[in-house]
């Protein structure tokens, strides 16, 4: 079990939790957190480089002189890439770089990532998050109270407008609810915040699938 401090936006302890590690996997797979980065990675390039090749190049298919008896070396069409204004020889053209995995061994490198961040202790919780309305000074001074200093992911349970506009323009902080969290997110931040109503949501998700109750007061 994973003993974790709750406070409050002041930065005060208000409470304790303890997570169960076996919930999420009882270990971090390595290989699988690996498997996921490079995933990710590759399904955000591009791939749209194109140059072109001789039937891109507009002219004649026509062959400029005969092959012999001119005294000339040997040519095909003006299109040729051995011509100024010919095509490339070897064209480069749009490629999909992605990756799959499947759905189960992505959340496996989710939990993964999650229980690394608890082992350590680069987790913070915060009994709750709520703005009258988006301000980002309020919560700039929330991670000042929570001496947050680095780069974090937010995990809040369900979107919030005025969380997200709170956090948007914050440097190196990103906010994410917890049905969309991913390895690639996780393992992109250094400390992770989390809303207590946030966790307890993703650790019972967890027990809907067969699992023991991972989080307990």
């Amino acid at each position: 079990m994973i003993e974790l401090t709750v406070y409050n936006t002041g930065g005060q302890q208000v409470d304790t939790i303890q997570v169960d590690e076996s919930v999420l996997g009882g270990c971090v797979r390595y290989a699988l957190l690996k498997q996921a980065i490079v995933m990710y990675h590759a399904n955000k390039r591009v791939g749209t480089v194109a140059t072109k090749s001789r039937s891109y190049v507009a002219g004649s298919t026509r062959k400029l002189f005969r092959q012999k008896g001119t005294g000339n070396a040997r040519v095909g069409t003006r299109r040729t890439g051995k011509r100024v204004g010919g095509g490339m020889i070897f064209a480069k053209g749009p490629r999909d770089f992605r990756q799959a995995m499947p759905r189960k061994q992505r959340m496996l490198a989710r939990d993964s990532a999650v229980l690394a961040k608890l082992r350590s202790n680069e987790v913070v919780v915060v009994d709750g998050l709520s703005f009258e309305k988006p301000r980002t000074k309020d919560f700039v001074a929330v991670l000042k109270n929570l001496k947050i200093d680095r780069s974090c992911l937010v995990a809040i349970r369900d979107h919030d407008e005025n969380v997200y506009k709170s956090i948007r323009n914050v440097r190196k902080v990103d906010v994410l609810p917890v049905a969309d969290l991913n390895a690639a997110a996780i393992l992109n931040h250094r400390r992770m915040l989390f809303t207590k109503d946030a966790l307890a949501s993703f650790l019972d998700r967890k027990a809907e699938n067969g699992a023991p109750e991972g989080m307990t007061a």
